[in-house]
This record gives structure tokens, C-alpha cells and sequence, in this order.
């Protein structure tokens, strides 16, 4: 890849990324998208509407940002919540990370490199020059200068492994003072308790009791055995609804305006009074709540307890010898409950587990074909040995320079859009019962998806797409890999400036 070719690539996410900031700036102006850009406001009310026209409102601005970047972390915290402040230290990290390591290659780094000689390259066309001239493959075979690499490997780790220690400890001491200053929580004192083994002749209720009242007679404080009741939200929708109904019945003045056809819209059937009609059908739907409620149980519960203490010893240690018997895990939150999985064995959680991590190097190594595909764009002498007829065109200045620049980066960031959901598809059918958890796992798997993908599986097939014989002499693997690795760093460069252009 040439320099000209990067500075392309670099040009065109930068003009992107004002496109997007002049949009952003109208697009928050707006009074219909105040949902989406303040809904703190409007849910604490502090919303302050426009409802007559403005220019103002299609003229882009840039005093947001001066305000957010005068936001202390104190105000963010009390503004938006420990996770806001968490996320922007993220940023803060990143940044720090990011300068000390810029610093240091392009002070000490890139100058050693851009004077070896053991590329051959002309020095005085520096927007032709090949940026290979800038890497590690440019330092002379046996050169001491090698070392400088590892000095400066070595300090950045070692920068990075201090601000990793002071990031973790100012956000658990942050996490700390949260934990310490907000109210205790119903779920911090209830564990989760699945896989109860049955017994001839009780209940799940009973045997959740006795077992408990036997081994945590002192903090154990009561149970909820879970049902499985699938209609039970229905019925409690309708319910809602003909109590909303209701409601507006008993407020009418006019009691001619209570009578009306029971039928299908209100157009066919007999003539009924409405609100006793709407009290009967109330009634009923009660009375299959009662029962939906008393269906069959499963082999899970919410066990409280009378401290938080209770709660984390009952959690931490095995409660039989059996471990696929009486699993414990943290209660979530009862707005983060996901069903599914809760009646699921433990062979069925491990089975679905094995499942989903091998539909996962499946999609990984899958994935390889786009990256092959890509990895041939930046090379434009394949692409006319493959597509000859488009010599001319490639061999044009401006095309090359996008194709090999920015077109590879953009590809790849299309097929990458669509690992998140896949990941979300694969982490929900694994077992997990709380939505964060799936969440969670889904962010790792991305995570490993991305480094395994975007670092390693790039560069290596790069490295070897057009050296197949390197797999029959495995000794010279090594030597070829390091001659060749550097050199792929380049594209994994511009992949990066677009997914950095992406995030912000």
C-alpha cells in the first residue's frame, strides 16, 4: 500500500465524520427527535419544546460539544449514572493509551525504520513510497536497531499495565462509594437457585423449604418457586385494558352511553350493558389469572435471605455433591428476567453451551472467505491477473488509491456489521436467564470475533494467501511470517481509522 493510498483512506473517513457531525448537529435541534436525543429530559420534565419554527434548528452547531467537554465527572455521575461515567473513562483510556503509543512510533519508531535499507525504495517521492518503508520489514537483517522494537514493546506494556491498575482502582473505588450510598436492593438478598432435584410425593415448594431451613436455618427467609405460566402476561394485558375501559365507563355522565353491542368491534352482537358486561369478562379473566398462577412449577426459585451475607455465602458454596443439582446463580433484576431457559436441565444448558461456541468457529472461520476477498483488494497486481479486462481502470491514480485505501476497510466493516446480532442470536439460546448476561456474552464473543478476525486471521492470510508453499517446508514458517507480517499491519491500520470513524 502506498502512503498516497492511506492519506485517501484517511481523507475520506475525516470528511465522513464531519458529514455525520453536521447531521447530528440539526438532527438533536429537532422537537420530534427529542426521545431520542433527551429523554432524560422529558422523562423528569425539564424538556424545553419549540413548537414554533426556527432557523436555528437546520443550522449546525458545535457549542454541544464545548459543554460536554466541560462536564466534571462528579456532574456526569449525578447527571447520568455510574455506567455513563464508566464508559467515559473508557475513552479517557483509550486516548491516553492511544498518544503514549503514537509518541513513541512516530518519534522513536518510524524514523529508525524509515532508515533502514533493506527496502530499496526511492526516497525522495514520499506520497509513492511504499508505507512498508515505515515498518519493522525495513530494518536491516542483524541490525542492533532490532532491539529498540523491544525496548519500546516493553515500555508500552508496561504503561499500559500502570493506567489498567489506576483505571481498576479509581472505578471500584467509584463502584464502591455507589454500592455503599445507594439502598439496598430486593435482588441483593435473593439467589437463584435451578436444577432442584424432585422428591416422591412433594412439591418444588416443599423440598426448596426443607432443604433450605435444613442447611441456612439462620439467614434463610422465604422462596418463590418458578411456574410456568406462558399466558399469564397476556391475560394480565387484557386485564389492563378492560379496567382502563372500565375506568372511562364510571366517568360518563350519560348512561345511555354505557349500553353498546358486545360483538365483534362493537358493531355486531346484542345490546348489553358495558359495565357490567366488562366486570363479568374481568372477573373471568381473574379467575384464569388465579389459575395460570397455580400451574405446574419448574425446577427453579428465588431463595431470599435475611442479609446480603446470607445470600453471597449460599451463592458461593456448593450446595451438593451433586454439582448438576442445586446450581446457584445471582439473582438479576426483575426487569432483566429472561424465561426461557429457566426450567432447562443442566445437560441441556451444557449441550446448548457446546453448541453455540462451535457455531461460533464455524462463523469464524467462515468469515475467512470475505477476509480472503478483501485481503485481494489491496493487492491491485491480483486483481488484474483476476479481472484483466479492468486493467485500465485500476491502473488510474484515484481509483487505486480507493480501491487499495479504502474500499478493503469498508467491505470488511459491512460483513462485520453483521456479527453483533449474530452473537446475540447465539448467546440467547446458551442457557443464560438474565438479558445483561447475554449481553455480556455476546460483547466477548464479538470481542474475540474481532481481535481473531481483524488482527490475527488478516494478517496471516495475507501473509500466505499467494505463498501457498510455505506449507511444504513448515520449518521456514517463521522466517516467512515475520518477512511478510509487517507489511499486512497496513491494511489492519485503515480498518482501524474507519471502525474508530464508526464509533464516534
Amino acid at each position: 500500500m502506498l502512503f498516497s493510498a492511506l492519506l485517501t483512506s484517511v481523507g475520506i473517513n475525516l470528511a465522513l465524520c464531519f458529514v455525520f457531525f453536521v447531521f447530528y448537529s440539526v438532527l438533536r435541534k429537532q422537537p420530534s427527535n427529542e426521545d431520542v436525543y433527551a429523554p432524560r429530559l422529558l422523562a423528569d420534565g425539564e424538556s424545553q419544546g419549540r413548537a414554533r419554527f426556527e432557523l436555528d434548528r437546520l443550522l449546525p452547531s458545535a457549542g454541544w460539544v464545548a459543554r460536554a467537554w466541560r462536564l466534571t465527572e462528579s456532574e456526569l455521575l449525578s447527571v447520568s449514572g455510574l455506567d455513563a461515567v464508566v464508559f467515559m473513562r473508557i475513552f479517557i483510556f483509550s486516548f491516553k493509551v492511544f498518544a503514549f503509543a503514537t509518541a513513541v512510533g512516530t518519534l522513536v519508531l518510524l524514523p529508525f525504520n524509515y532508515m533502514g535499507n533493506q527496502l530499496s525504495l526511492d526516497f525522495t517521492d514520499l506520497p509513492n513510497r511504499s508505507l512498508e518503508s515505515f515498518t519493522i520489514s525495513n530494518v536491516d537483517d542483524g541490525s542492533n536497531r532490532l532491539w529498540i522494537h523491544f525496548v519500546a514493546v516493553y515500555v508500552f506494556t508496561v504503561y499500559v499495565c500502570y493506567l489498567l491498575y489506576a483505571e481498576y482502582d479509581h472505578i471500584a473505588s467509584k463502584r464502591l462509594a455507589f454500592f455503599n450510598s445507594s439502598k439496598p436492593k430486593p435482588h441483593e438478598f435473593t439467589v437463584l437457585v435451578r436444577s432442584i432435584p424432585p422428591s416422591p410425593g412433594k412439591s418444588y415448594t416443599d423440598v426448596v423449604e426443607s432443604f433450605f431451613m435444613e442447611y441456612h436455618p439462620d439467614t434463610y427467609l422465604s422462596h418463590s418457586v418458578v411456574r410456568r405460566t406462558s399466558k399469564l402476561k397476556g391475560l394480565i394485558d387484557e386485564a389492563d385494558k378492560l379496567y382502563r375501559k372500565l375506568a372511562r365507563l364510571k366517568t360518563l355522565d350519560h348512561s345511555q352511553e354505557r349500553f353498546g353491542r358486545a360483538g365483534f368491534m362493537g358493531i355486531f352482537g346484542p345490546r348489553v350493558d358495558l359495565l357490567g358486561h366488562y366486570e363479568m369478562k374481568l372477573e373471568d379473566i381473574e379467575y384464569k389469572v388465579r389459575v395460570e398462577r397455580s400451574s405446574k412449577e419448574v425446577q427453579a426459585a428465588f431463595v431470599s435471605f435475611k442479609t446480603r451475607f446470607g445470600a453471597a455465602v449460599a451463592l458461593n458454596i456448593r450446595q451438593s455433591s451433586n454439582p448438576t443439582e442445586w446450581v446457584t446463580e445471582p439473582s438479576p433484576d426483575p426487569e432483566d428476567v429472561y424465561w426461557p431457559f429457566f426450567s432447562a436441565s443442566f445437560f441441556k444448558r451444557w449441550f446448548c453451551n457446546v453448541a453455540v461456541y462451535t457455531a461460533c468457529v464455524v462463523l469464524t472461520v467462515l468469515f475467512l472467505i470475505p477476509v480472503l476477498i478483501v485481503q485481494g483488494l489491496t493487492h491491485l497486481e491480483q486483481l488484474e491477473i483476476w479481472f484483466p479486462f479492468l486493467t485500465g481502470v485500476l491502473r488510474m491514480k484515484f481509483v487505486s488509491e480507493v480501491i487499495t485505501g479504502y474500499l478493503p476497510s469498508l467491505i470488511l466493516q459491512m460483513f462485520l456489521s453483521l456479527v453483533p446480532p449474530a452473537m446475540m442470536i447465539f448467546s440467547s439460546i446458551q442457557g443464560y436467564i438474565a438479558l445483561s448476561q447475554i449481553e455480556r456474552s455476546a460483547c466477548f464473543k464479538v470481542l474475540w470475533f474481532t481481535i481473531w478476525n481483524i488482527f490475527f486471521a488478516n494478517a496471516l492470510s495475507g501473509s500466505v494467501l499467494y505463498r501457498v508453499e510455505v506449507f511444504l517446508e513448515l520449518k521456514n514458517i517463521p522466517s516467512m511470517l515475520a518477512v511478510a507480517v509487517p507489511g499486512n499491519f497496513l491494511y489492519c491500520l485503515c480498518c482501524n481509522i474507519r471502525m474508530d470513524k464508526d464509533r464516534l
